[in-house]
C-alpha cells in the first residue's frame, strides 16, 4: 500500500559554531544512543576536561584504522607515560587486543600511547586522527591533544559530545565487546573492569571511566532496559555512580520506544516513491507525542533519500529513504 507524507526538495547550510570554554565545572547528558538526541542535560555544552574518557576516541580511532589483529611494538615512551599503567615493558611484542582491553578496562595510559605510535606513526599523528575523525562525527566542541585523557588546557569537550563518542563506539561491535566485559583474561593473568557498573548485574552495559585532579570524577555508560537504550555522561561529579542510576532510571520511566513510522513504501511525490527498509522507533515522552511529525527530503538528481522525524519542527532522527521514480 502507497502511503503519503510531505515531502520537501532542500539544500542546508551547516554552520558550525565553537563555544567558549564555560566556568561551570560539572555537567551531565543523557541521550537516545539509538539517534543521539539529548534527553536530558545540564550544562551539557559546557567545555570541559574529560580525562580519560578521551580513550573511547582512542579505542575507535585505533580500531577504525588497524583492527584489533596483529601485534605492537611497545615503545619506550610507552612504557614510561605517567598515570594509570598495564605495566608495559620497552620493546614487548603485544597483541593489539590485549591493549585494547587494558586501554578500556584498565584505562593504561601506556596502551593509549603504544596504540597511537601503532596506528598513526607517532602520538601526533595519532591525535590527528582523532581530531579528524571527531570533525567528520560533528564533534564540533571536542579537541584531543593527546590519546589518554592526560591535562591539557586545550584538551577539551563536552558532556554531550562525550556521549555521542560513546554512542559511535557502542555502533562498533568489536569495540562495545571490549568495554562490556567484566573481566579480561590472558595468559597470566586479567584485568577487572573498572566501571562497577558493568561489572555488576543491571542495565548498565559498557562505558569507561576517568579521572585527573583537574577534570575531578568522569563516567560514561550505556545502559539497556526494555528495548531502550540510553547513555549517560557525567562530568565531575563526585557521586558519579549513583547519578548514572538515577539519570537512567529516570529517562527508563519518563520515554517510551515508539515506533513512528512503519517500514514500507510511501508516494512522495506523483511519480516518485520512497521505501524505508526498516520501522524507524524513537524515545518519546508521553507530552512529545503530539508533537511529532515527519518529511522527506529526496535528491534533485538519482540517489538515495532521507526520511526525519521531527519534534515540534526539530529533527530527532532519520532513517535511509529509497528512491523510486517513475
Amino acid at each position: 500500500m502507497r502511503k503519503r507524507i510531505s515531502a520537501m526538495l532542500a539544500v542546508f547550510l551547516f554552520v558550525c559554531v565553537f563555544p567558549s570554554a564555560a566556568s561551570a565545572a560539572q555537567a551531565y547528558a543523557v541521550i537516545d544512543a539509538e539517534s543521539g538526541r539529548l534527553l536530558k542535560g545540564a550544562n551539557e555544552d559546557a567545555r570541559l576536561p574529560i580525562a580519560s574518557l578521551t580513550k573511547i576516541w582512542t579505542a575507535l580511532t585505533y580500531i577504525d584504522a588497524a583492527g584489533k589483529e596483529g601485534t605492537v611494538t611497545v615503545s619506550e615512551n610507552a612504557s614510561n607515560q605517567e598515570g594509570s599503567s598495564i605495566y608495559l615493558r620497552t620493546g614487548e611484542e603485544v597483541p593489539a587486543e590485549k591493549l585494547l582491553y587494558g586501554l578500556m578496562l584498565r584505562s593504561g595510559n601506556d596502551a593509549a600511547t603504544a596504540l597511537a605510535e601503532d596506528a598513526g606513526g607517532s602520538v601526533e599523528g595519532f591525535v590527528d586522527m582523532m581530531n579528524e575523525k571527531a570533525q567528520l562525527a560533528g564533534l564540533d566542541n571536542t579537541e584531543f591533544t593527546n590519546p589518554s585523557g592526560l591535562h591539557d588546557d586545550r584538551h577539551l569537550s563536552t558532556a554531550y559530545d562525550t556521549a555521542l563518542m560513546l554512542k559511535y563506539a557502542m555502533d562498533n561491535s568489536q569495540l562495545k565487546e571490549i568495554s562490556s566485559a567484566p573481566l579480561y583474561k590472558y595468559e597470566d593473568g586479567g584485568w577487572q573492569n573498572k566501571h562497577r557498573l558493568v561489572r555488576a548485574e543491571g542495565d548498565a552495559v559498557a562505558g569507561k571511566t576517568g579521572f585527573t585532579k583537574t577534570a575531578g570524577r568522569t563516567l560514561a555508560t550505556l545502559f539497556e532496559k526494555d528495548g531502550k537504550r540510553v547513555i549517560v555522561v557525567t562530568l565531575n561529579d563526585g557521586d558519579d555512580w549513583n547519578t548514572h542510576r538515577d539519570l537512567s532510571g529516570e529517562v527508563f520511566r519518563t520515554y517510551k520506544k515508539v515506533i513512528v513510522a512503519e517500514e514500507g513504501t510511501y508516494q512522495i511525490l506523483p511519480g516518485i516513491l520512497g521505501e524505508l527498509e526498516e520501522p524507524l522507533a524513537v524515545l518519546l515522552s508521553e507530552k512529545e507525542m503530539e508533537g511529532v511529525s515527519h518529511a522527506a527530503i529526496i535528491p534533485r538528481g538519482a540517489g538515495d533519500g532521507i526520511w526525519q522525524v521531527r519534534l515540534d519542527g526539530v529533527p530527532i532522527a532519520t532513517a535511509k529513504l529509497k528512491i523510486t521514480r517513475r
